[in-house]
């Protein structure tokens, strides 16, 4: 039986030898069940062992192999060649500086995922030999949707506005903060509310739901910017009409 063949598109870089991006054309002989992650490890194994990309898992877990695919975010360990034409155009997240060909540099993500402290802030702090901060099963449904962020970012690859307006903080860690905001052992909202709710947070967003329609693992990280809005909106008006609550 003879195997389907392929011709990968990849976008190039090397700072040290390239004054600008360029694509490069492979041609791979691909299995059925492959994914295109597959056949860009065919090329470093076979054709180039210089293409640079990033992956770990390849069961869609560590978020580490996001590229654009044909104009799309995408895990390249999800993007199953059988779904795609004869000719695949494989380029580094949009949005990003490419670091050297698919990889791109992630310091600004890292950043502003630190502002938002996407950690437990417990409301009091108790001996260990107190035991757990316990919670009940609906407690744990109310937030656990919004756990399931894998950092992949193709979420800011498709964000119009982090497109547009790169201070932005951005879906995936503007998600992880309502995440923690969620949790009913958490008491570090207050903290979060600086950055979260300033210019640069969830008001710069325009809902247009990109982030959520890419995202791998179903997170939806509009829906989160929008109900923190909610919630902000209502402690806005409660501290205006009800200043006392807060002395």
């Amino acid at each position: 039986m003879s195997l389907r063949q392929i011709e990968l598109e990849v976008l190039r870089y090397d700072p040290e030898q390239d004054d600008e991006p360029r694509f490069q054309k492979y041609s791979v002989p691909c299995q059925e069940e492959w994914v295109v992650l597959d056949a860009l490890n065919y090329v470093k194994d076979n054709l180039d062992g210089s293409l640079s990309y990033r992956w770990s898992c390849h069961m869609a877990v560590c978020g580490s192999c996001g590229m654009m695919i044909d104009g799309e975010p995408t895990l390249s360990c999800k993007a199953f060649l059988r779904d795609y034409g004869s000719k695949i155009r494989v380029e580094p997240l949009a949005n990003f500086p490419i670091e050297r060909d698919l990889v791109v540099v992630l310091d600004d993500f890292m950043s502003k995922l630190k502002r938002v402290k996407p950690y437990l802030i417990p409301k009091q702090h108790k001996p260990i030999a107190d035991g757990e901060y316990r919670q009940t099963p609906r407690q744990l449904k109310l937030y656990k949707q919004y756990t399931l962020c894998i950092n992949c970012t193709l979420c800011y690859a498709a964000c119009p506005q982090f497109a547009l307006i790169p201070d932005f903080i951005g879906p995936a860690a503007l998600a992880l903060a309502h995440r923690y905001n969620l949790d009913s052992r958490d008491g570090g909202r207050a903290e979060r509310q600086e950055e979260v709710a300033s210019h640069e947070g969830i008001w710069e967003c325009s809902f247009v739901g990109a982030c959520s329609e890419v995202c791998p693992k179903s997170v939806d990280p509009a829906g989160a910017i929008q109900q923190m809005k909610i919630a902000s909106t209502v402690d806005w008006y409660l501290e205006r009409l009800m200043p006392w609550r807060n002395k």
